[in-house]
């Protein structure tokens, strides 16, 4: 259960994580606008823009894995191959984020993949 829960940590905070590359691209477009943060990120391009995609990703991704690992909590079903998906999950999302801001487009989608097959099968081990 230790795993699951500390994987669903890591997999809240990875979302805030992913905005620092997102600031230092709007920083680095005419300073960093507070008082209108998502209309200066409406103009990033380039990495700035693959960076903001990546952020909101992160919050898309976020809840699929929650579901499926409070599912398996929830039925007290938690096993070992749930706990090794879980960290397959966060593994492949550390991993997606780095290929989209690299602008590694089939390796994200690969990532991406074992990413949402690792939360399906979390949710799984519930049955």
């Amino acid at each position: 259960m230790t795993t699951i829960l500390v994987c669903l940590l890591i997999a809240m905070i990875l979302p805030y994580l992913a905005k620092a590359p997102v600031a230092k691209a709007m920083a680095d477009l005419q300073g960093y606008d507070n008082e209108h943060p998502r209309l200066q990120q409406a103009k990033l391009t380039g990495f700035g823009a693959r960076a903001l995609a990546a952020h909101k990703n992160a919050f898309e991704s976020l809840i699929l894995f929650a579901i499926a690992c409070l599912v398996v909590l929830a039925t007290d079903k938690v096993n070992d191959t749930a706990a090794t998906l879980a960290v397959v999950h966060i593994v492949a999302r550390c991993v997606y984020h780095i290929f989209y801001l690299a602008g590694k487009g089939t390796l994200r989608s690969l990532s991406w993949f074992v990413a949402i097959g690792s939360a399906i099968g979390i949710f799984c081990q519930a049955f």
